[in-house]
């Protein structure tokens, strides 16, 4: 008789993340060069499995060549809800090749839960959160699974529900970092111009903050980058950075506390 295979134990050393390691970190790098604060956290190797999630909207670029300037080896993740703009699609081939990333990969929808939930493609009509979490939340929590930590691209002055990001927060046990969270408009554009970047196809035609094709529209004068997202809702954010009610059935449930750095 075969004897039963031996339980081999070992030990778990990915990193888990708490507030005093954020608390640290913020204090460490508070007023750093943002490319010196990549490169220090890169090259200690401390954040474990990471990457950059990005939607390859109108800003993307700076934060897309801040990493790839200090390793462009760093997985960059994007969502594809499969209502994108076709020029979002097209701008994020040309920053991938301009900017030489390494490893670019996409993530789209569960085609059981768009089968189930969304099978006439219309429920960002009439359910926008719904239509978010089928479509964007849910892919990229799974893309977030093997992840200890991620990179983010949210700045504070893009709209008034986004005053006062930190550099480093934790999220869902991850680390999540905001290398942007504290620039401003003015910041960005300098950095488009020093580094000649390419700008988002929709830019030029008023698009100031682009997402699905359905829920963006153009912003008009004196309003903030954001206006043009979910325009006539009582809705500001997907639910990626801040939570919106979810699916029934799609929801993902995630789940020692001295500091790492």
């Amino acid at each position: 008789m075969a004897e039963a295979a031996r339980n081999i134990d070992s030990i778990d050393v990915r990193p888990a993340f708490t507030e005093a390691d954020t608390e640290a970190l913020n204090q460490r790098f508070e007023g750093v060069d943002t490319t010196a604060m990549l490169k220090a956290l890169f090259d200690e190797r401390k954040l474990g499995e990471v990457a950059v999630v990005s939607s390859f909207g109108t800003e993307s670029a700076v934060l897309l060549h801040l990493v790839a300037s200090v390793d462009p080896t760093i997985p960059v993740t994007f969502v594809d809800t499969l209502k994108m703009f076709p020029e979002t699609l097209e701008y994020r081939e040309t920053l991938v090749r301009s900017l030489g990333i390494k490893n670019s990969n996409a993530i789209m929808p569960d085609e059981k839960a768009l089968t189930e939930k969304d099978g006439n493609g219309l429920r960002w009509s009439f359910d926008p959160d719904g239509c978010c979490e089928i479509r964007k939340v849910e892919p990229l929590n799974r893309a977030k699974n093997g992840l200890d930590s991620w990179i983010s691209g949210r700045k504070a002055f893009q709209s008034v529900t986004r005053n006062n990001i930190p550099r480093f927060e934790i999220d869902d046990g991850r680390l999540k970092i905001n290398p942007l969270g504290d620039w401003i408009k003015d910041d960005l554009e300098a950095y488009f111009e020093k580094h000649d970047l390419p700008r988002h196809p929709l830019e030029a035609e008023g698009y100031l903050s682009v997402g699905c094709a359905p829920c963006t529209s153009k912003v008009l004068p004196g309003e903030d980058p954001r206006a043009g997202r979910w325009r006539g809702w009582d809705k500001t954010e997907c639910g990626i950075h801040e939570d919106v009610s979810p699916v029934p059935g799609t929801e993902d449930h995630n789940g020692a506390n001295d500091p790492i750095f």
